[in-house]
């Protein structure tokens, strides 16, 4: 019991806090001006570099290297890292920026959605009624949360909305393309070093030292501090052990905490407004979480963001 309990605070506690840094970083593009991509780069380079040190200390510390032994593994893994793990990040926090945390977060977690019409297109695996179900809240969720009902203009601003839907999008190649590599290495050893080389591309387009604020407060160093440790590093941490004693289905239902943290935190503490029918959508996009998370196909894989 107390092994399953320790299970149970990592991955709530994991989930809360990837929620909770999503709108610290809100408070930073709109209070500090931080600018998106010094954000993204920073983040990605300093929690990477953590989640390999993490390794470098542990039993699989032979994987930091063996990665790259295998042409075929190296090749995954950058594309990984460009495709999955920087276009994630980047479209993510672009989404936050030009809207808010808690569109950002609830329309990212339209990824298992997406993934189901992957596996639809391409035959993998055939609608079931409980896949019509989900589409269905999660289509009618969005609408909710994008319109508070109304047809004539959308509550957040366009490019909020592409930007948050260009996350799932992401989300779903992240989740779909590790597969392979998660089944020879770590994942610690795989997010770390996908985090270090999407850091390392994205810094070579805009490098830190020509968009770095010219001069941050000491709370807004402390946001930061939040956002790389707390809301990247050890959100990402806590999920993986909370894998040990509790099974992925149970893990993944748990994760369902970081949009309603998301959402909680933006509302009550940047008081961001929101409408009774985007409360309404998204509760819909909560259930589908859930209904996917409790139902999941036993074949299905599934990677945290």
């Amino acid at each position: 019991m107390m092994t399953r309990n320790r299970g149970l605070f990592f991955v709530i506690t994991g989930a809360a806090f990837w929620g909770v840094g999503g709108t610290v970083a809100q408070k930073l593009f709109q209070t500090y001006q931080i600018d998106v991509n010094w954000l993204v780069v920073v983040r990605l380079l300093l929690s990477g570099l953590m989640l390999l040190l993490l390794t470098a200390f542990s039993k699989k510390r032979s994987q930091i290297i063996a990665v790259w032994k295998s042409p075929q593994s190296a090749f995954r893994l950058i594309a990984f890292s460009l495709f999955g793990m920087l276009a994630v990040q980047y479209t993510y926090m672009a989404a936050i920026n030009h809207g808010n945390a808690a569109v950002a977060t609830l329309l990212q977690y339209l990824a298992p959605i997406m993934i189901m019409i992957y596996y639809l297109l391409t035959k993998k695996a055939r609608l079931s009624k409980l896949d019509g179900y989900s589409a269905a809240l999660a289509l009618g969720g969005c609408f909710l949360l994008l319109t508070n009902g109304s047809f004539s203009e959308l509550s957040v601003p366009v490019q909020a909305v592409v930007w948050g839907v260009l996350s799932g999008i992401a989300a779903a190649f992240y989740t779909l393309s590790a597969g392979r590599l998660l089944e020879k290495f770590d994942s610690m050893v795989i997010v770390g070093w996908a985090m270090i080389i999407g850091g390392l591309c994205l810094n070579t387009l805009e490098p830190v030292w020509k968009t770095a604020p010219a001069e941050l407060p000491s709370a807004a160093i402390g946001y930061l501090l939040f956002v790389i440790v707390f809301g990247t590093m050890i959100a990402f941490w806590f999920y993986i052990k909370s894998l040990e004693s509790l099974l992925p289905k149970e893990s993944s239902l748990l994760g369902s905490i970081e949009p309603l943290a998301a959402v909680l935190t933006t509302v009550f503490w940047l008081n961001m407004p929101f409408g009774l029918f985007q409360w309404l959508g998204a509760a819909c996009i909560i259930s589908v979480i859930l209904l996917l998370s409790a139902f999941k196909r036993q074949n299905a894989q599934s990677v945290q963001l």
